[in-house]
């Protein structure tokens, strides 16, 4: 190592062993790149970190030291128990762990250091805070230099107890295992660890023990230390005011070789034993070659276990090709010969670039998957391309057929790891990685380790509760920093955009410190996490390659490198991704089963009329890739009548080559000529309609058009796609001279490599779009021939999202296919089918859990519930209680039992009460509650205020997330029509017509208010009518002028300006009027009609005096044939609203306006 970096004149005194980075979760405040700026700066040739209990920043810090030309000394704050302590002592329990500080000094301590840090967390049962014990280490202490860890590691905390005979025993062990690599760490931070310095001197002296001095720096420097002490408050939920909480000191700074040599000029022996522990590391982790893992078992040579691998691949290849030409035989235009010819080629650079055992391996858990029942995707990414993949049956698209190229996988001109992204079905994914790990041993799979960081709305609240201030003033200030989850806004960028944040900032005190905290604490690493589909697979135990980890909430061993560093430390990654589309498309074919029709989406054919005229005409509800608002014009726009169609509908539907679809459906539709750069290439884009569209096509043509070979076109597309000049210059005379050679003019050559670079830059990848389009149309095709089943499958899968449920509902009810209402008789967890019909899911009820369901269901399975008793009586009031009965009840679950639903709701304290009382009795062996007969005895329900219409579909619309059973605007049908008042369906139809305004009708789910920059608000109003939900944005008048009739369940009239965008129809408002104040005024009389005058008292409140309009009540006798009017005295204010509340009401028959 030298003396130094910088400065001769400047000698090396101290060099920083063990500094905590971010790594040290919600304890270090430094980034890596902070710790190599410092010890640059201060003239170290070298520094250390040790984070506590992990190495996840090693490899990381590693490089980027190196790159400095910085030393890196890699360490671990490890806590260890020694086993030593008294078992019946409450106090040893509590602290039974210390840590200590343990280098990697060679390859060998490295290695070991990786197994010590790892044993932390698989060694141990349940969920233990990483520690290892003092045996463990000494197994494993070859190559590794160790510190006692300071005043409070095992050494000095037994001290500061009074404990000299247990701090010698210590010292031994740990001198046993590491003899002359033991050094007794001595820290100054502050006045803490002067109490037990003067015996860990007397103790090291008399063991004859070198001594060090160290830092222990968690923050940049001493002004840092007030964000950094909120952060430690922050990680144990504490408050900074609070003093019983671990604290640290501003000394816990980076410090310099200056102030550690002042610090300890008493003993300048510790100080210089700083820079002989980094002469003696001479190692750091460096990154490696990917380590294939094996598909192969048993102890066979590397060579010839790679052999044997080819061979199994290049038998299972041929035998799956020749099963794949029987079942849908060879292509249009090929042979085959042709397919024969194209797998010896793919096996010939797969063999060569020794990847033989990587597609057994994922043809191996691909084909379990299969067997077992769990859906796979058809492909996806560039690996469609690949015919090996396809004979295998890791993918399900013949690359000949859609004219996929294997070079865009796997380019024998350039080395790069083959990556097959593989989607299962979400919900059993994880199957298909226990199997995985079944199969190459648990040591040897892992998941890979993420780190959720602190970004800016987050750190302001964690911030804003340690520093005691309010909720609200928080929640009110996180409010001005943009939410923007695919690009966050940073707190600094935050304060420059918003100047309500910087005002807040120079007003209060108590927000100036609280961003300024936060802006020192943002981006620090908060949690660790695991991704959600990475899994890595080694050719031996993974702890021997990286540190290992276990997430609290999985028993799964994780890397400690992130994906990145995994990666380059050798690692080799597959995805295993949940598609959630699958799961829907194995349910729908499920529900058709049902029906005596089997279907394999694996043969069903792919020029399906009924699919392409669905398309067509844009009907996408709930059709994989292609449902948003700007695909449906897009669909209806190109009239798809091919998979071809679909295939560049996928890859052009994306910024930028959206301006090539209409385009595209001009020349489809023979609107506009298509136009080919040159004759050579019409073959590669008559497909495409002479537009390039795909990667491949770029390959393709240069390929064609300049000699290139398949390998070189992709080393061209990938230079045209990071346009590096020098690059591009090289590129483009090998371009043109390769034109030239066919007869191309190098002018039009030099136009064409124009061309094919502005495509390169955004051209899709052919195999992931036609792997995509597959899967989107299996959806459409199951839609258009199989729409109630389909639509059910979907409703299943997204029964969380109310959003999507009510889509699906009104694409149901545009097909003429009937949702049954949900109900505890006919209901199920999953939305079933019957008779062409699809029944409600009472799981998709918000507040019924499918513990709940489950329960109701199984007891109905011993009988249909007779009686709104025998339900009560039947079911258990622990797990439907209270809450569940009335969200059933106000979904309408529970209407079979032909009681009002405010009735039930006004009495869900008897019916709780009755359900406990039958519970307990049958639980005592008492069944007072049920007659002889074995009936339950009747429940009296007392009678309760009337719900309105609008009030009771108000609360289904909150049990069920959208109107289901009616609309409250359905009531309202004739006086709208007078009134010449739009559905929005009409509106929308008009719109697209050219009209630019209208009057429209709906009632009003939610209602949100932001703030404008300019400082005024805007009013976002989601409304509803029976034809679809709507979006209506008031500017600040009209959003002050109208507030109060916009409140959720108020139906509205709106007068708006329209048009027609891209993302869907936006709707200002320009006036709006009160549904029922309008309706009132056209009514002039009402008919209430009843057998006798006793339900009057039950409705008589809704009757209000003040209107215009007469009232009478009809009393129908004998049966209907005799009827007796009579006029109430007064007028009244009548609606449909009162109407319905009216209808309502026991005893009432009909009511009638006019």
């Amino acid at each position: 190592m030298a003396e130094s970096t910088g400065n001769p004149a400047r000698p090396l005194r101290f060099i920083h062993l063990r500094v905590h980075s971010a790594y040290s979760l919600l304890e270090g405040a430094l980034r890596l790149d902070q710790i190599v700026k410092h010890a640059k700066g201060d003239n170290a040739p070298a520094i250390g970190i040790a984070d506590t209990n992990n190495l996840f920043g090693a490899l990381e810090f590693s490089e980027k030291a190196a790159k400095a030309g910085i030393q890196p000394i890699i360490g671990c704050q490890l806590d260890v128990d020694f086993q030593d302590g008294d078992a019946d002592s409450a106090r040893d329990k509590d602290n039974a762990t210390a840590p200590l500080v343990l280098i990697a000094m060679d390859d060998a301590g490295y290695e070991n250091l990786v197994e010590i840090v790892s044993m932390a967390y698989l060694r141990h049962e349940g969920d233990q805070r990483p520690h290892v014990l003092a045996d463990w280490i000494a197994e494993k202490a070859d190559g590794i230099i160790c510190l006692t860890g300071g005043p409070l590691g095992p050494v000095g905390t037994a001290l500061a107890a009074g404990r000299m005979a247990v701090a010698r025993q210590r010292l031994e062990v740990l001198r046993s295992a590491f003899g002359d690599r033991l050094y007794v760490e001595l820290q100054r931070h502050g006045g803490r660890g002067r109490r037990t310095e003067p015996a860990t001197l007397d103790l090291a002296y008399e063991m004859g023990l070198p001594l060090v001095a160290t830092n222990e720096p968690f923050f940049f420097c001493a002004e840092d230390f007030d964000a950094h002490d909120a952060l430690i408050a922050v990680a144990s939920n504490r408050l900074v005011s609070h003093e019983d909480r671990r604290r640290l000191s501003s000394d816990h700074c980076l410090k310099t070789q200056d102030q550690m040599t002042a610090l300890f000029a008493d003993l300048p022996e510790a100080i210089d034993n700083t820079i002989e522990i980094a002469r003696r590391c001479s190692f750091r982790p460096t990154t490696r070659k990917p380590i294939l893992p094996r598909f192969t078992t048993g102890d066979e040579p590397a060579e010839s276990a790679i052999d044997a691998e080819a061979a199994e691949l290049r038998r299972q290849a041929e035998e799956g090709l020749e099963r794949r030409l029987q079942s849908h035989g060879p292509a249009a235009g090929q042979s085959e010969q042709d397919y024969r010819d194209r797998l010896a080629f793919e096996l010939s650079i797969i063999e060569r670039m020794k990847f033989p055992g990587y597609f057994l391996i994922v043809a191996d858990f691909i084909k379990w998957a299969k067997a077992n029942g769990i859906p796979v995707g058809p492909g996806r990414g560039s690996g469609a391309g690949s015919l090996v993949a396809y004979s295998l049956t890791i993918t399900d698209l013949d690359p000949l057929r859609f004219s996929l190229l294997f070079e865009r996988f796997l380019n024998p001109d350039r080395v790069s790891m083959p990556d097959f992204d593989i989607d299962f079905c979400q919900d059993r994914r994880e199957e298909v990685i226990r199997y995985v790990q079944a199969k190459y041993g648990r040591d040897q799979v892992a998941q890979i380790i993420t780190f959720g960081s602190m970004q800016a709305r987050a750190v302001l609240r964690d911030v804003g509760r340690v520093l005691e201030m309010s909720y609200g003033h928080v929640d009110k200030l996180c409010k001005l920093v943009p939410a923007n989850p695919a690009n966050p806004v940073t707190l600094a960028q935050a304060l420059e955009e918003e100047p309500r944040l910087q005002e807040a900032r120079e007003k209060e005190e108590v927000v100036d410190r609280l961003i300024a905290i936060a802006l020192k604490l943002e981006g620090l690493y908060r949690h660790a996490s695991t991704h959600a589909a990475g899994i890595v697979i080694g050719d031996r135990p993974l702890s021997q390659l990286v540190p290992m980890y276990r997430d609290p909430r999985s028993d799964m061993p994780v890397t400690q490198y992130n994906m990145k560093w995994v990666e380059q430390a050798g690692l080799v990654k597959f995805d295993f991704l949940g598609l959630k589309t699958l799961t829907t498309l194995q349910t729908a074919v499920q529900l058709i089963a049902r029906q005596g029709v089997d279907i394999d989406l694996g043969t069903i054919p792919l020029d399906d009329a009924l699919t392409y005229e669905m398309l067509a005409r844009g009907e996408t509800v709930g059709v994989f890739q292609v449902e948003s608002v700007g695909m449906r014009k897009a669909l209806i726009g190109m009239r798809p009548d091919c998979f071809e169609d679909i295939i560049a509908l996928v890859a052009l539907y994306r910024p930028g080559p959206m301006e090539n679809i209409p385009v595209y459906n001009a020349r489809k539709h023979k609107e506009e000529e298509v136009e080919i750069i040159h004759p050579k290439i019409e073959p590669i884009l008559r497909e495409t309609q002479g537009v390039i569209v795909y990667q491949e096509q770029v390959m393709q043509i240069a390929q064609v058009l300049a000699g290139y070979t398949l390998g070189e076109a992709d080393l061209l597309r990938r230079a045209m796609g990071k346009k590096i000049r020098a690059e591009m210059d090289k590129q483009r005379e090998r371009f043109v001279e390769g034109c030239i050679e066919g007869g191309i003019p190098k002018g039009q050559a030099n136009t064409i490599f124009d061309l094919l670079a502005k495509f390169a830059d955004y051209g899709f990848n052919k195999s992931h779009a036609a792997a995509y389009a597959l899967v989107a149309y299996h959806t459409a095709y199951l839609k258009a021939n199989y729409p109630t089943e389909f639509l059910a499958a979907s409703m299943t899968l997204d029964m969380n999202n109310t959003d999507k449920l009510n889509d699906f509902r009104n694409d149901a009810k545009r097909l003429g296919i009937e949702v049954v209402a949900p109900s505890v008789q006919t209901s199920f967890r999953p939305f079933e089918v019957e008779k062409g019909r699809i029944f409600y899911s009472l799981a998709a009820i918000k507040g019924v859990g499918e513990y709940a369901v489950d329960h109701i269901v199984a007891e109905r399975a011993n009988g249909p519930f007779r009686s709104l008793e025998d339900f009560c009586a039947r079911i258990d009031p622990k797990i439907v209680n209270k809450r569940t009965l009335e969200c059933l009840i106000t979904a309408g679950a529970l209407d079979c039992f032909g009681h009002d639903r405010a009735r039930l709701c006004g009495n869900i304290e008897r019916l709780s009460a009755y359900a406990i009382m039958v519970n307990e009795g049958r639980l005592s062996g008492q069944h007072d509650m049920f007659g002889g007969g074995g009936e339950p005895e009747p429940l009296t329900l007392k009678d309760a205020p009337l719900w309105t219409t609008a009030e009771r579909l108000l609360r289904e619309f909150q049990s069920i997330g959208f109107y289901l059973s009616a609309h409250p605007l359905d009531e309202y049908k004739a006086a709208l029509k007078r009134l010449n008042v739009q559905s929005y369906a009409e509106l929308t139809a008009s719109v697209r017509k050219g009209a630019t305004a209208g009057r429209v009708a709906g009632t009003v789910t939610s209602r949100q208010e932001r703030k404008k920059r300019t400082g005024g608000k805007i009013g976002i109003v989601q409304l509803s009518d029976p034809t679809g939900q709507f979006e209506i944005v008031l500017f600040t008048e009209m959003l002050v002028n109208f507030r109060d009739m916009l409140e959720a369940g108020a139906s509205v009239i709106v007068s708006v300006s329209a048009e027609e965008r891209p993302e869907g129809m936006s709707l200002r408002a320009q006036g709006v009027e009160s549904l029922e104040v309008q309706a009132a005024r056209m009514q002039k009389a009402m008919k209430i009609f009843m057998r006798d005058a006793r339900p009057l008292a039950s409705f008589r409140s809704h009757l209000a005096a003040g209107g215009d309009s007469e009232v009478s009540l009809v009393l129908v006798q004998d049966n209907g044939e005799r009827e007796v009017e009579l006029l109430l005295p007064g007028r009244f204010r009548v609606s449909p609203q009162m109407a319905g509340a009216i209808k309502a009401a026991p005893g009432v028959l009909d009511v009638e306006l006019s």
